[in-house]
């Protein structure tokens, strides 16, 4: 299963290959025929590998939050939120990779009360500074726990930025909501009193992972 925020990529991947791979095919030098037609088809599969866009599991509970990208925790800390929490927060942020699936999932069920986009740079996605200094888009949902705020943020290789969020939209944990195409980095901040439930260097999969869990007692 592929992706819908790809289609477009990926038609136009797939006709300049079938145009390379046809043009190759007149070439005398076998070798170099070869050469081309392999690295064709090794891109074409490198864009359909990028574009996936597999079923998840959402793990029940209305005070789960679940990750809204696969990757890997670069770090989770404590931080001064002053933007959607507005007050001590904890962070978890997400390296995403060009070989991970980049579809991106709502954290948890809620209103969307706050949406932002920030033009900006493109430094890598791995530092701490490219949160606040990279192109960006922000999300701010109010659960039933309370505010959960999120955000895309591009990389140096991300040039893109995809969502479909609204204003006043009723969001669905687990639900797609956009991508970032090729390597970037999600971040995932909540108001001090949720319970963490990874940790840094962890695996963590769009909608199965659990980041958060607010306490019930």
């Amino acid at each position: 299963m592929f992706t819908k925020y790809g289609y477009t990529t990926l038609g136009i991947i797939c006709i300049i290959a079938f145009i390379i791979i046809s043009g190759s095919l007149f070439l005398n030098n076998a070798f170099l025929k070869s050469g081309i037609i392999v690295i064709t088809i090794i891109l074409v599969l490198l864009t359909l590998n990028f574009f996936r866009d597999p079923e998840r599991i959402i793990p029940a509970g209305e005070n789960l939050l679940v990750s809204p990208a696969d990757g890997k925790v670069l770090f989770v800390k404590n931080i001064l939120d002053n933007i959607f929490i507005n007050g001590p927060a904890k962070q978890v942020s997400i390296f995403m990779s060009p070989l991970n699936v980049h579809v991106n999932r709502i954290p948890i069920d809620g209103t969307v009360e706050y949406l932002k986009y920030h033009e900006g740079k493109f430094i890598a996605a791995f530092k701490d500074k490219s949160s606040e200094d990279n192109e960006r888009a922000e999300y701010g949902i109010t659960s039933r726990y309370g505010r959960v705020f999120f955000r895309q943020v591009a990389g140096f290789i991300a040039r893109r930025i995809i969502y479909e969020l609204k204003l006043g939209d009723k969001a669905a944990k687990g639900e797609r909501f956009g991508m970032i195409k090729f390597g970037s980095r999600v971040d995932v901040i909540v108001p001090e009193k949720w319970i963490e439930k990874v940790k840094k260097d962890e695996k963590v999969f769009a909608g199965e992972t659990i980041l958060f869990e607010y306490p019930l007692k």
